[in-house]
């Protein structure tokens, strides 16, 4: 049985993981197969790409159905199959859409608690490039999103590692990674990362003890943002001088799932990511979450 929840996702709502058919992916259906275990919530695997629904033989009969479509219902086969084999608790449904996959997965994440996608796609991307797929989602899901990096299945781990950002839209974020290491059982390490001012001489403001001032004020963030962490769960807490990304990069090597948001403002185009979610995404050694920030 899963631990008790804190309100991250709802329970009722499937963790959705797209599949293409690469070994990438199969391993994005595994970690969303155990994430639906953790959470005793439903699995859907879904297939979507724009193919060319008449070919030839189809112009002459009907009844015949597409290639691409044959292949596609078996890449969702072969998956459930993987899933069931892993996790046969878990109840398993799938989707094929002849559509963009980007468009596909954004809709999909509306009804889900989790979208789960592997880093590279059948275009034999490099492992140090995230998939346009991936990016696309992760930068426009209305849900988590964890795109899965590495391959550390049943390699020992230290816990979920939380990137502590700013402001009241930081919430989501600090929430789903107390969440996810309170169901997985392991430690939280929260990250806040602090840069020392650049010394302007005779400026007033940057007189006395400015790195002081800068490593305090990381402080204060750092605690408050686990003011409301639960009693029981144990938290390491990481305060580092420097850029956030490399010390998010640097805990991902031995870590279950690294977390990190993504600022959606209302109104604005484009993935909103942010640099230091841009490159934990395209560098990590385990999976990262990425969860949207509305303000």
């Amino acid at each position: 049985m899963p631990r008790t929840t804190h309100g991250a996702t709802d329970a009722n709502r499937p963790i959705a993981v797209g599949v293409d058919g690469s070994e990438a992916a199969l391993r994005a259906v595994d970690w969303a197969a155990e994430e639906a275990t953790l959470r005793g919530a439903p699995l859907r695997i879904l297939y979507a790409s724009l193919w060319e629904r008449y070919e030839e033989a189809a112009l002459a009969d009907e009844s015949v159905e597409p290639r691409e479509a044959v292949v596609a219902r078996g890449f969702v086969e072969t998956a459930a199959r993987r899933a069931g084999d892993r996790r046969p608790e878990v109840r398993i449904t799938t989707l094929v859409l002849p559509e963009d996959p980007e468009y596909a997965l954004v809709r999909e994440s509306g009804l889900s608690g989790v979208v789960v996608l592997g880093c590279r796609g059948r275009g034999g991307v490099t492992d140090t490039l995230l998939g346009s797929v991936s990016l696309a989602v992760a930068g426009h899901a209305h849900c988590p999103v964890v795109v899965v990096r590495g391959d550390r299945d049943g390699a020992p781990t230290n816990g979920v590692v939380l990137g502590v950002g700013t402001g009241p839209a930081a919430a989501a974020t600090q929430r789903f990674a107390v969440e996810e290491a309170y169901l997985r059982g392991v430690p939280l390490h929260a990250v806040r990362a602090w840069r020392h001012p650049h010394k302007a001489a005779g400026h007033p403001l940057l007189t006395g003890e400015p790195a002081h001032f800068e490593q305090r004020q990381a402080t204060e963030l750092l605690e408050e943002a686990l003011g409301e962490v639960p009693s029981d769960l144990k938290v390491e807490r990481h305060l580092v001088e420097g850029r956030a990304r490399d010390a998010l990069l640097e805990l991902s090597r031995g870590a279950d799932l690294v977390v990190v948001g993504a600022r959606r403002r209302h109104g604005r185009f484009g993935l909103q990511l942010g640099r230091v979610t841009y490159g934990v995404l395209h560098r990590a050694a385990c999976p990262v979450a990425v969860i949207p920030e509305l303000s």
